[in-house]
């Protein structure tokens, strides 16, 4: 079973093989369709934390933003 587009979220940048520029959600999705389910369930897990991890020969690599809290003026 491959990740579909709400699997990755906007604000989580995907870098593939060590490029510069993040990846594209379609294709994160074409790779993982060969993926086994615990080489899936690694990735989703690395989705949710950031980090960095190698599955088939890719190397890939989670930025998570984070959260910006609004200050009130009082």
């Amino acid at each position: 079973m491959a990740l579909k587009k709400q699997s990755i979220r906007s604000t989580q940048k995907i870098y593939l093989n060590k490029d510069q520029n993040p990846s594209g959600k379609e294709e994160i999705i074409i790779l993982s369709e060969s993926w086994t389910e615990r080489e899936e369930v690694l990735f989703r897990k690395i989705l949710q934390q950031g980090g960095s991890v190698n599955i088939q020969g890719n190397h890939f690599r989670v930025v998570k933003e984070e959260k910006q809290f609004r200050l009130r003026e009082y």
